[in-house]
């Protein structure tokens, strides 16, 4: 165990690589590249024509300094915001941390624009209630992107899946998996977003694992001929 210890390489220095990815690009570089890998393998164009947008409010360490972080009356959360926009399998296209008290529509705004550069084929985006208003109208005019509003039905009690957004609500649920990203603990927002972006690399690279694997024999050799 002792020797073990010593060939691990020391805080500082795994802190220096964190920071030297998520500074340079490198870490958005891999994850973009993996995203296509993924996309390629489930017969998807590696880039998305259609995406969903949603966000989600956590809850923020002592570390997380007050001018980063806000109230989320809504879910009565002191904490972050993490603004999510993914393809339709669920992989993570764009993120922008922000403090909780940020505005949906408002926070939409600023993203939208990057995010269409980016991504020059998508036309379509989903979105909950919480984008409805002149946000619509203004992407379609600007971006010639058409935003979506999916909404529940008042007559539902319970939870229900709700199609297209149900699909970013599982994206959360594979950050969940992180232990880390259970609340929010980094003193900077883009060491937040790094930290996301490292959770879905995991999440997919299982799943290019998957896709890799040898097909598993069900039968010995010769069985069939014996039959």
């Amino acid at each position: 165990m002792g020797r073990t210890a010593r060939r691990l390489p020391t805080h500082k220095r795994v802190h220096a690589f964190f920071t030297r990815w998520r500074d340079t690009g490198l870490l958005t570089g891999l994850h973009d590249r993996m995203r296509a890998a993924v996309r390629t393998a489930e017969g998807r164009d590696p880039e998305p024509t259609a995406a969903i947008i949603d966000s989600q409010s956590v809850k923020a360490a002592a570390s997380v300094h007050s001018s980063t972080r806000g109230w989320d009356g809504a879910k009565n959360i002191n904490g972050r915001k993490r603004h999510l926009v993914v393809d339709t399998l669920g992989l993570l296209l764009m993120i922008l941390v922000t403090p909780a008290d940020a505005g949906d529509r408002a926070t939409a705004a600023d993203m939208l624009p990057a995010l269409k550069a980016k991504y020059r084929l998508l036309k379509g985006i989903w979105a909950d209630s919480g984008y409805t208003g002149d946000l619509v109208t203004w992407a379609k005019a600007r971006l010639a992107l058409v935003v979506e509003i999916v909404k529940r039905t008042d007559d539902l009690s319970g939870f229900r899946v709700v199609p297209r957004r149900w699909v970013a609500e599982r994206t959360f649920g594979w950050l969940m998996h992180s232990r880390r990203l259970a609340r929010d603990y980094e003193t900077r927002a883009d060491s937040a977003q790094a930290v996301i972006l490292w959770s879905m690399t995991m999440v997919m690279s299982r799943r290019l694992a998957r896709h890799r694997r040898a097909p598993r024999i069900t039968s010995r050799p010769g069985a069939a001929a014996a039959a």
